[in-house]
């Protein structure tokens, strides 16, 4: 017994001091000093002061000896002159927890990159190492639009170029470049062009972005709509993404600032005027036609939100549609600028998939308005707002991990759009890289140029790709029971609507989560594909979707698909 004390008393030393006080300097912590009876101090996270103290007072403990009065020779002169008492030291908690950090953070939800996608990571790194347990032997992350991460292949013109952009020594060598390894004369003439204007892509460019890449943008803008763009009004983004969060930035005054925001629709949206603290007003797109965009349905939410005392000040068209793929007919573009013109509101016109598209031919914003205008001078629409996104992340691009987009204003005021600009000086710029990424796509080798016969051949392969899989899907989806889906129209996505029994509702309620999310979650622990729960896009009341990408190679995951569907639907009748 005698033994067990002695040796607890060396494992968990107390010391005794005098006076009840505080005292600072033994360690990164504070320590309450008791004048209680004297107590052990058990070993915790915070014990190291009392480590530091004995240290510093270099008295070994004897087997059940206790301190109790500091040696002369004291480090701590202040302290060894006292009587000994408790020390008792005090955790410190962290100073951010859940409770106390900015609110609208929390509550900001962002599906695509959420629960899902987090677990297929996980699966990932398993497989990774080696793990045989699971029952598939890849993760597909069909839930994000990012190509190359499912082996869509960069344009050999655009990498060729950026390669010299990142090492311009390479053009001492210019020789070597062009009969050893396959680069074309016009890859050297675009690489000088922009080493010329932007001097090294490590340096910090203008906050709007490098003004010969903005005028290549507004050349890229005539040529497609007709009509000439000003360089001016030209904003170089970290993708649309960071455009995006600019806009709303400015769009939103204060809590009852409101954006129509089309209903699914990419997350980006929703979360952002969470973070804000804005008000998303949703209108539902119209699934039976297609996803497209009825303009009463938009007109009741307006109506709607206003009579709650919501101002209304912009509208959100993403076209062709995240998650919908739909692509919209110039007719309903008009009626939205018509709309937009009569109640005094800003478009934000999402163009980022304005190459994807399969069926139809894809109508910007831009070039409608500046038509309408053209057709009815000095009537409202020349007052219309408009501010159109584009990106080098999807298309036949899909650059995504270099971040570079672009917006376009027409129709802001003059003081308005100074602040727009000094909001993207406070980041600085957009990505120098990027922004030379947007260059190339926006100005890519045409019909004589020698890149162009490898630029085309790259370009409508991945065209036919996508149209190819997409397709594939689309059939998949056809037959499976319960599975509703329109034909694929553009961008990279499907949204078919899933139907399920009874019991699996149930099952998804005794798991805490919505019917679609239980169904995506036993869809990738069955098979590894990782697709989005339409609740993540907003849906009607009562319907159920889930988002897929038709970027991932092959077709064997579309068959893993089809075969966890039958057996789910077995399971749960």
């Amino acid at each position: 017994m005698a033994a067990a004390a002695a040796a607890s008393a060396v494992a968990t030393p107390s010391l005794i001091l005098g006076p009840a006080k505080r005292i600072t300097g033994l360690g990164r912590s504070t320590a309450n000093v008791s004048t209680g009876p004297a107590q052990r101090l058990r070993p915790n996270r915070r014990c190291f002061i009392l480590a530091k103290y004995l240290f510093a007072i270099n008295t070994p403990l004897s087997s059940g000896s206790l301190l109790t009065t500091p040696p002369p020779q004291s480090r701590y002169p202040h302290i060894a002159s006292r009587q000994i008492q408790t020390i008792v030291a005090e955790p410190r908690m962290p100073r951010l927890s859940l409770g106390n950090i900015n609110p609208h953070v929390v509550e900001a939800k962002y599906a695509v990159r959420g629960e899902l996608a987090v677990k297929s990571e996980e699966y990932r790194a398993r497989l990774r190492n080696g793990d045989n347990s699971l029952p598939f032997s890849e993760v597909i992350s069909a839930n994000i639009g990012n190509p190359q991460q499912l082996d869509q292949k960069p344009i050999t013109f655009f990498r060729q170029v950026l390669s010299i952009l990142e090492y311009p020594k390479l053009l001492d060598n210019e020789k070597v470049l062009l009969d050893g390894l396959g680069y074309k004369p016009d890859v050297l003439e675009r690489a000088k062009f922009l080493l010329k204007n932007l001097g090294s892509v490590g340096a910090y460019s203008a906050s709007a972005g490098v003004p010969a890449i903005k005028e290549s943008i507004a050349k890229f803008l005539e040529r497609r709509d007709g009509f000439p763009a000003d360089p001016a009004h030209i904003y170089l983004s970290a993708g649309a993404s960071s455009g995006v969060n600019t806009l709303l930035h400015i769009l939103t005054a204060d809590p009852t600032s409101g954006i129509l925001v089309p209903i699914p629709q990419y997350p980006l949206y929703t979360a952002s005027l969470s973070v804000l603290n804005a008000r998303c007003v949703p209108y539902y797109l119209d699934e039976a036609a297609n996803w497209g965009t009825s303009l009463e349905t938009i007109k009741e939410a307006y109506n709607k939100a206003k009579s709650e005392g919501t101002d209304v000040r912009a509208i959100v068209i993403i076209n062709p549609g995240n998650p919908t793929g739909a692509s919209l007919p110039e007719s309903d573009i008009r009626s939205v600028l018509q709309f937009a013109a009569e109640e005094q509101l800003v478009v934000l016109a999402d163009e980022v998939y304005q190459t994807n598209v399969f069926v139809g031919k894809f109508h910007s914003f831009r070039q409608v308005l500046l038509t309408l205008q053209k057709e009815n001078p000095g009537d409202i629409y020349d007052g219309v707002e408009l501010a159109s996104l584009h990106s080098i992340s999807k298309g036949m691009v899909g650059e995504c991990g270099h971040r570079g987009g672009y917006f376009d204003l027409i129709g802001f005021d003059k003081e308005v759009e100074a602040q727009i600009y000094k909001f993207v000086s406070i980041m600085l710029c957009a990505p120098v890289i990027g922004q030379c990424l947007v260059e190339l796509m926006v100005n890519p080798p045409v019909k004589g140029d020698p890149s162009y016969p490898l630029y085309k051949e790259e370009y409508d392969a991945i065209f036919e790709g996508l149209r190819k899989r997409a397709t594939a899907l689309y059939a998949a989806f056809k037959d499976m029971e319960g599975v509703e889906c329109g034909e694929p129209q553009g961008s990279m996505y499907l949204f078919p609507t899933i139907h399920v029994s009874p019991r699996a509702a149930e099952a998804a309620k005794e798991e805490g989560r919505t019917p679609d999310e239980f169904y995506c979650m036993r869809l990738l622990e069955a098979t590894g594909v990782c697709v989005v729960p339409g609740s993540g896009f907003g849906q009607r009341e009562g319907s159920l979707h889930f988002r897929t990408t038709f970027l991932a190679p092959g077709t064997e995951w579309v068959s893993s698909i089809k075969k966890f569907h039958r057996e789910f639907m077995d399971k749960y009748r």
